[in-house]
């Protein structure tokens, strides 16, 4: 009898997760049950399931609404009929026109108007006219007090009591960004809108047993279908399973040759046994779609990487999906091949950013929109951000939100109102709250994907799944990640401008001769990774150091034991301990020795998870991975999770385990599964690093400019501009007959771009630079006005940021000039004039200008000095008593350093107080790090980014120094008007490096 049912799905509207609805239901004896969430059908695989476990049939459809009002209610009749909901709603999404009217092409469906706003139209068969419980009386005076034979009850269900309606109330006020006070009733459920018992509904319509039939009449003709078990990726690649093998074993064997050489039976072996496992479990169009992908990526020039789990496989590799090869690190592919899990191996293909769109577009163009989307993502109510936006409902000032947020236990939060916001927070914790894009999964199936879902078109202009991969997994779709990163970038366009500045190609995936190079390995071990991707940040490159990094197995498991949860177990600095010292300590239990001996008992992958769990406490290999997916929040169940959790301590008991060894093992994997990467996904990292640092070690100031076309990566552009300098190249500011829109290099002189310089329009920079390769370099200013169109205030933003220093004139003679060619005028009336008019020649005095001008220009227009550095513009002459290559020399010793801030990362302790690592660079552009405990941190803040005065204890950590800081000072600068000149700009280059590299 309730067919209008709205689960918490309906965004900002609904109260009841779909389990409480079920529930709630059960309690009010309701047999059937149906689901209209508004606008979406999110909530539909789940609701299904939670039906059938209580026993209750599911009715599935959508509630369809133009901003507030209610246009009508949908009910599918079978699967043919969701497919039509869910394509009618996709159809306004993704064209971005109203719902119709009345809608079309929806013959598998119930169709029902709302009473209070019915059409005057003929209905169809299928088309009713719903009316709630409170507008029954009403009938008496309508249309249908004689004849009730289209009509039947339409009931909502919204909430379960007087504080759902509450709640309810409060996620209007947030969805319409307005003060709870001033909510209209159009903008609100009902307060009726309620459960009411079957029986109480029934005796309602005592008078109109009509409306019952009716209701009952089209509630058994509706059937929720749902097939949770069958594969829902599309089945084939070449149309028939048999051709698909044929042609993955060919592209497999053709790969081994490419790879392996002819004759390596070791891995024309290995391939053969993957094959017959691929066949076995029906992954060929997997693999055939994944290829497709690369083939066509390859085919474009884009630089890939693939990684993921999929990296295991021999034939991944042989097919160029991935780079890594999992003979050499000893990868087993037959960690897919359990009893619980019969979904393969997923892969993670990274592109460059610029790149992916493109990557993406081919793949839904290749196989259809109809069979293409890319998958959804929902965000929840989390604690801050309901907080500031109940704050605001509430009519809070924003100083008493931050104060909240900041402070919350300040004793001016003690209030009426601030108990009840938290109160309310407390409810809307992990409600879904907007539909969003997962980072880069993409599906692929076989039958039209509405069947499952309706899509939405985000800003991304892709249609998108209205649920999250947790369901597609329970639903039965594998998705395949087309993600991005800056990293790839920063290769694919070293590889562009080396050849074009060196004339020299570049094969990338020669990655065991670049693992095999001296210098290449001189970098790892130095710690000289800025800009090359994942081992550029300060505490990978603090790990790298301490372990004395220089091999590929080395840094593929440093790639995971920099995760979070590995550092704050303590792992991290046991595994360091163990790398240098591998006889000296006892493994916790004889399992840990037999299985982690290669990671000298410390777990470090996510197999080592896997066989921790099933060697050590006995789960079988489903469990274990159920176990690592669940810690990685991966799995949604929390029953089956707290089951193996308490089959694990169980199998332990049983194995005669002293309880601290079981709980030992436990903590650790607790602390490492979460944040783990599978060794496979380690080490398509690791190569990738490896690709990065050849391209740095040989080739490094073509290798920073690309990082610094890409934005740069983990640091800001000031750092690789450092960076640039320190290898040898002279960084200019930008010219307009030299640079591009995106920073150049020519021979060693790398010239900023003009997307550098703020508030520049991107249009400007892009027409300057096609001018000048159209119709070649620019004489003076007036020329340049009189072939761009430009405004005098974007004029003035190019002369302040020096890029018409070629014409040998100062900033302030040009600002002069510009202003007598144009005055209020256009240049466009500057452009193409009938006849050269002579224009009158003025003598300017001379005008006073100096570099500390310039300096705090450069730092407005670009965020940082350019012609200068940061230690240049302090009223101190003092830099510090020692550098930072000098640290080691002081182990133990007080030191007073001079430093630039780079970055800080915050940390709470087990206290609950904050304590930050930093990083800083000296004047000579060296690297050197701080510790700052939370009672130095109390008396000595960081006061923003600038120059520090340092003083700290000295200590080191397996060879890698840092300073414990006991007090700091941030550093005052000059002041615009201050006469001292400026030295001139002093370039220290790196200690790595040979002289001819400069």
């Amino acid at each position: 009898m309730l067919l209008n049912c709205h689960s918490y799905f309906s965004l900002r509207y609904g109260t009841l997760s779909i389990d409480e609805l079920v529930e709630e239901a059960l309690n009010n004896g309701v047999t059937t049950l149906g689901l209209t969430d508004i606008n979406n059908s999110s909530g539909v695989p789940d609701f299904i399931k939670a039906c059938h476990k209580a026993g209750i049939r599911p009715i599935t459809g959508i509630e369809f609404r133009a901003d507030d009002q209610l246009k009508y209610v949908g009910l599918a009749r079978n699967r043919e009929g969701m497919r039509e909901l869910n394509e009618l709603l996709t159809s306004s999404n993704i064209r971005g026109i109203t719902l119709p009217d009345r809608p079309e092409n929806v013959d598998n469906c119930f169709i029902i108007y709302p009473f209070m706003n019915r059409p005057k139209i003929r209905l169809r068969d299928n088309e009713w006219i719903g009316i709630r419980m409170q507008h029954i009386r009403r009938l008496i005076t309508s249309d249908f007090r004689s004849n009730q034979s289209k009509l039947l009850l339409l009931h909502p269900v919204t909430f379960a009591g007087t504080d759902g309606y509450q709640l309810h109330r409060n996620l209007r006020a947030i969805d319409h960004n307005t003060l709870l006070s001033k909510l209209k009733g159009n903008q609100t459920a009902d307060p009726s809108d309620r459960f009411w018992p079957t029986l109480e509904l029934r005796a309602a319509l005592h008078d109109y047993p009509r409306i019952i039939q009716n209701t009952l009449h089209v509630t058994s003709q509706c059937e929720a279908e749902f097939d949770f078990n069958s594969v829902k990726n599309r089945q084939t690649f070449t149309g028939s399973r048999s051709d698909d093998f044929q042609l993955l074993t060919k592209l497999a064997m053709d790969g081994v040759e490419y790879r392996y050489g002819k004759k390596n039976g070791e891995a024309i072996q290995r391939v053969r046994k993957e094959l017959d496992v691929i066949a076995r479990l029906g992954f060929s169009a997997y693999f055939l779609i994944t290829w497709d992908i690369i083939r066509y990526s390859m085919s474009r020039r884009f630089h890939h990487v693939g990684r993921g789990s999929g990296a295991n496989s021999i034939v991944a590799y042989c097919l160029r999906i991935t780079d890594v090869d999992p003979i050499k690190l000893d990868l087993y592919f037959e960690r897919f091949i359990n009893p619980r899990r019969t979904s393969p191996p997923d892969f993670d293909i990274d592109y460059s950013w610029k790149e992916r769109e493109e990557v993406q577009d081919y793949i839904f163009k290749r196989y259809g929109e109809r069979h293409t989307a890319l998958l959804g993502t929902i965000s929840t109510f989390r604690s801050k951000s309901i907080i500031r936006e109940l704050g605001k409902v509430y009519g809070l000032p924003k100083a008493e939100i931050d104060l909240l947020i900041d402070e919350p236990d300040n004793t001016r939060n003690n209030t009426g109102i601030i108990s009840q916001i938290r109160e309310i927070g407390r409810k809307l914790t992990d409600y879904p709250n907007l539909r969003s894009i997962h980072a880069g999964g993409v599906l692929i199936s076989e039958e039209p994907i509405t069947y499952y879902t309706a899509l939405d078109m985000p800003p991304k202009g892709f249609p998108t799944t209205q649920w999250d991969m947790y369901v597609a997994e329970d639903i039965g779709f594998e998705k395949l990640d087309i993600l991005s990163q800056r990293g790839i970038g920063h290769i694919h366009e070293s590889i562009e401008i080396i050849r074009e500045n060196r004339g020299v190609s570049i094969d990338i995936h020669q990655v065991d001769r670049f693992m095999a190079d001296k210098r290449v390995r001189e970098l790892l071990k130095a710690g000289e990774t800025n800009g090359c991707f994942y081992i550029e940040s300060p505490a990978m490159r603090g790990l790298l150091k301490k372990l004395q990094c220089e091999e590929y197995t080395t840094l593929v498991a440093a790639s995971s034991i920099i995760r979070p949860g590995v550092a704050r177990s303590g792992m991290m600095r046991e595994y360091i301990r163990r790398f240098h010292n591998p006889g000296g300590f006892t493994y916790l239990h004889p399992v840990m020795e037999e299985q982690l001996k290669e990671t000298f008992g410390v777990m470090v992958y996510q197999e080592d998870v896997l066989k921790v769990c099933h060697h050590f406490a006995g789960l079988d290999l489903g469990d274990a991975d159920i176990l690592r997916r669940a810690m990685s929040g991966k799995y949604r169940s929390k029953e089956e999770f707290q089951r193996i959790v308490d089959k694990f301590f169980q199998n332990c008991r049983d194995r005669g385990y002293p309880e601290e060894t079981t709980r030992e093992v436990w903590r650790q994997i607790e602390s490492f599964a979460a944040y783990s990467f599978s060794k496979a996904h380690s080490a398509s990292y690791a190569v990738e690093s490896f690709q990065s640092l050849y391209l740095k070690a040989y080739y490094p100031k073509e290798f920073m400019t690309a990082v610094l076309n890409n934005f740069g990566g983990f640091f800001s552009s000031w750092v690789y501009i450092n960076d640039a300098r320190r290898w040898g190249a002279t960084v200019n500011l930008p010219c307009v007959n030299h640079s591009n829109y995106l920073p150049r290099i020519i021979g060693n002189e790398i010239f900023l771009g003009f997307v550098f310089v703020k508030e520049l329009h991107e249009e400007i920079g892009q027409e300057i630079e096609k001018e000048r390769k159209s119709n070649g370099e620019f004489n003076d200013l007036e020329q340049l006005v009189s072939r761009i169109q430009i405004g005098i205030q974007q004029l003035i933003l190019l002369i302040r940021a020096g890029t018409l220093r070629f014409t040998g004139k100062s900033k302030s003679t040009l600002l002069w000039e510009v202003h007598m060619l144009l005055g209020k005028k256009d240049s466009q009336e500057l452009q193409n004039p009938l006849f050269i008019m002579p224009r009158r020649k003025f003598t300017l005095p001379s005008l006073e200008r100096n570099r500390l001008e310039d300096a705090y220009d450069e730092i407005e227009l670009f965020g940082y000095p350019v012609t200068s550095n940061y230690f240049d513009l302090l009223v101190t002459q003092f830099r510090g008593e020692i550098k930072a290559r000098d640290l080691n020399q002081h182990i133990g010793k007080k030191v007073r350093m001079v430093g630039q801030l780079v970055v800080i990362k915050y940390v709470r302790t087990i206290k609950r107080e904050w304590m930050h690592f930093a990083a800083f660079l000296d004047d000579t552009g060296e690297f050197f790090d701080t510790v700052h405990f939370p009672q130095s941190l109390k008396l000595h803040p960081f006061k923003g980014y600038g120059c520090y005065l340092i003083l700290g204890k000295v200590v080191e950590e397996f060879g890698f120094p840092s300073i414990e800081v006991e007090k700091m000072a941030k550093l005052p600068v000059l002041n615009v008007d201050d006469k001292r000149p400026l030295p001139e700009l002093q370039v220290h280059q790196n200690q790595v490096a040979s002289p001819w590299e400069i």
